[in-house]
């Protein structure tokens, strides 16, 4: 429908319920206005007639006891009746025969309690509709001795309208008439105008900003089109910014090596870049369905990926796993595959309406990582027989009766520097020995397919304990007290022996760090969901700039002293595997020259 004709049936329809509504609120008010005018005129008549009367000559009628019920009065317009206390009429003008009771009567009644009563209704005798009004005569000690009621039939109202109802409906046909015709004109107005301005806005902004002449329409809608003009043009510039955009992050998808799937809530496939179509084969199972006809499982055949995605959905929260797919390649004989795959959910406001997946092929990574750490175990358990056979027989030297003291207590020269050379080569065996046998426990954490003791519930108490005796003669020698605050109640369910080799390399550094005669503080705290293991120490304190390199393998705040005290700078690493090994994270919080605070956080169940 039109804007033309939806707008002239709106308003013709409109016209038509005002108009109903004012004839029939005019009529129903007039109506009101007839019977109250009416019964205002009986009122003054009735009262005119009362006073023609003198009240001896009604009080006599009234007290008559002969029978004789005569009254000087005859009218045809207006009907006189004479009534008693009782209701009973004693005398009516019109008609002759007794007539009933009228005590129940609206005007009756209130002239019986000394007012005027008036009333209009349908006359049971008479058989018309009547205007009533009743006058109280009273006595000479104040009581009501009669009733003096005077009546006048009048038409109905409808009736009586019925002759001038012609004009009238003839003056309302041509004021509609009128109306509809003004609408008419009006709408058609209206709908040009805006007929112009919708082909405007289909042009979408192709017309030039050409000067609109004047043609005496409304200034609205001129203003209206010309910005219509201006915000069509924009638009344009809009649109075809999008498109150029749309086409570099396509061309950025296409060269992607990652595969990038979006999916909506329903996890129903919305875009796939030509890696992942590659990735999952969906070329080969595409036939004529299109690309958004595909569920996620049903493209890659991963329950652990749309089990994933469901779960961001649910929490709103972005999310970053590894994961192994099985695909074609691996069912016909290829490798495994292994992928780091990022989850961000796709959100408006408050609304999630999908998730983007970036999936990042870590095969190649994976497998030179575990080239790696073969390497370094196979390496490390191959040096460990020759560093230990040149530990042995440099101690052998050293203890040998070629360098025994001479008689006299004193070595000579030659002597003195082979026992020198000797004691280098056991140092250098003993950092060496340290060195290998850290590898091997990296080594070790890092072999998720490695045998591990089980996780038990144990006391931390005596995990510290058996930390400080390991360390005690460390401590000893530098003078330093190491304080212990751990609750004998704290319980935690973890790998006993890691737990120790993880505060026996803090407590390690904490004491080769920190000044003679000082205090190493250790502590045991649940916080919240959290249980913390902390190893405070009075040392050199740890720059700002290194602090996020702290953790890693072989690095080193001060090479020379750490490198002196004999550490092999893999320590913290191993720290760092033990807090992962148990779902947890290590921290460090520390200033240059005021000393550090290690944390191993732990979750409490």
């Amino acid at each position: 429908m039109t804007i033309f004709r939806k707008n002239f049936l709106n308003l013709a329809l409109a016209l038509v319920i005002l108009m109903s509504v004012f004839v029939i609120s005019v009529l129903v008010l007039i109506n009101s206005l007839y019977y109250d005018i009416n019964i205002r005129a009986l009122s003054n008549t009735s009262s005119t007639l009362f006073s023609v009367f003198s009240e001896d000559q009604l009080l006599d009628f009234f007290s008559s006891d002969n029978g004789e019920y005569s009254f000087p009065y005859k009218d045809d317009t207006y009907r006189l009746s004479l009534i008693a206390p009782s209701g009973y009429v004693l005398w009516d003008s019109h008609l002759e025969q007794r007539m009933v009771n009228h005590l129940d009567r609206e005007e009756v009644r209130a002239a019986l309690e000394g007012i005027q009563g008036q009333a209009v209704r349908q006359s049971v005798s008479a058989g018309t509709r009547h205007l009533y009004t009743a006058l109280p005569v009273f006595n000479k000690d104040g009581t009501v001795a009669g009733l003096f009621r005077l009546s006048a039939e009048v038409p109905n109202f409808w009736q009586r309208i019925i002759p001038t109802a012609l004009p009238f409906l003839f003056f309302t046909v041509i004021l509609i008439l009128a109306a509809f015709i003004g609408i008419f004109y009006f709408s058609q107005s209206l709908s040009v105008s805006l007929g112009r301005l919708v082909n405007i806005a289909l042009e979408a902004g192709e017309l030039s900003r050409e000067t609109y002449i004047d043609t005496g329409e409304a200034e609205e809608l001129i203003i209206l089109e010309k910005a219509l003009r201006n915000m069509s043009s924009e638009l344009t510039v809009q649109l075809g910014n999008v498109k150029m955009e749309s086409r570099q992050l396509a061309v950025i998808l296409d060269s992607m090596s990652e595969a990038v799937i979006a999916v909506d809530t329903s996890l129903m496939l919305l875009l796939v870049n030509p890696f992942a179509r590659k990735l999952f084969s969906l070329e080969d199972r595409l036939y004529d369905r299109n690309i958004r006809e595909f569920s996620l499982l049903e493209a890659t055949r991963s329950t652990e990926l749309e089990w994933t995605a469901r779960k961001v959905l649910e929490t709103g929260e972005a999310f970053e796993t590894e994961l192994t797919f099985l695909s074609l390649d691996q069912v016909q004989g290829g490798t495994e595959r292994r992928f780091q795959v990022l989850f961000t959910p796709l959100s408006s406001e408050t609304i999630i309406s999908g998730v983007v997946m970036v999936v990042e092929d870590r095969t190649h990574i994976a497998r030179l990582e575990q080239i790696r750490k073969d390497f370094v175990a196979n390496v490390s358990h191959e040096l460990r027989t020759p560093i230990q056979l040149m530990k042995g027989f440099s101690e052998t030297l050293l203890d040998s009766p070629l360098l025994t003291p001479s008689a006299d207590g004193e070595d000579s020269a030659e002597e003195e520097q082979l026992r020198n050379y000797i004691g280098i080569i056991r140092k250098n065996a003993d950092t060496m020995e340290n060195l290998i046998n850290d590898l091997l426990s990296l080594a070790s954490l890092e072999d998720e397919t490695g045998v591990r003791p089980l996780m038990e519930e144990l006391g931390l108490t005596p995990l510290f304990s058996e930390a400080l005796v390991l360390t005690e003669i460390q401590a000893k020698k530098k003078q330093i007290t190491i304080n212990v605050d751990c609750p004998p109640e704290l319980t935690a369910k973890v790998y006993g022996s890691y737990i120790v080799q993880a505060l026996v390399n803090l407590l390690d550094n904490a004491i080769k760090y920190s000044p003679d005669a000082s205090t190493v503080c250790t502590r045991a705290y649940l916080a919240g969901s959290e249980l913390v293991l902390e190893v405070k120490d009075q040392g050199i304190g740890i720059p700002a700039e290194c602090m996020g390199r702290i953790f890693e393998r072989f690095y080193r705040v001060d090479q020379a002293r750490s490198r002196e005290a004999g550490g092999t700078g893999l320590g913290l690493a191993i720290v760092r595997h033990i807090a992962i090994l148990h779902q947890g994270n290590a921290e460090v919080e520390s200033h240059a020259g005021e000393g550090s605070v290690f944390r191993i956080r732990l979750p409490a169940n």
